[in-house]
């Protein structure tokens, strides 16, 4: 099941120094970050094995999370916050302000084998997502 953790935070005159460990299980082995999206969708998936923490570095986005049993939609919106994504956690980013930067860390490397790209047969959101970023 996602979780969205408030990050340890230290403020000072110098700006601040914001702490991301202890955070998913394993070594991180992936790191990547989105931008630029336009109105696109992006994801559309979960994973047999990996685990993701997500990070809005700037501006804010939305992520619907299903994990086929319950729904929720996060919003992002603080560099302090981090959603974590299970591997069974379906997820779809969309809503990016045009300043958003999306990071990604997970406990993986990427392997295309360990995505699943069909959504959870009991949720109406999915469908109704992928068929507006179709359109």
């Amino acid at each position: 099941m996602a979780r969205l953790y408030e990050l340890k935070t230290f403020e000072s005159n110098r700006g601040n120094l914001t702490v991301f460990e202890g955070i998913i299980p394993g070594t991180i082995q992936r790191v990547f970050y989105i931008y630029e999206t336009g109105n696109t969708a992006r994801a559309g998936h979960r994973h047999h094995r990996s685990w993701n923490a997500l990070i809005c570095l700037s501006g804010s986005c939305r992520v619907y999370n299903h994990d086929g049993i319950k729904e929720d939609t996060f919003h992002l919106t603080s560099p302090r916050q981090c959603l974590v994504l299970e591997p069974e956690d379906w997820h779809i980013m969309d809503e990016f302000s045009a300043d958003a930067i999306l990071l990604v860390v997970s406990n993986e490397g990427y392997d295309k084998d360990d995505y699943i790209y069909e959504p959870y047969a009991n949720s109406q959101k999915i469908t109704n997502v992928i068929m507006a970023d179709s359109e």
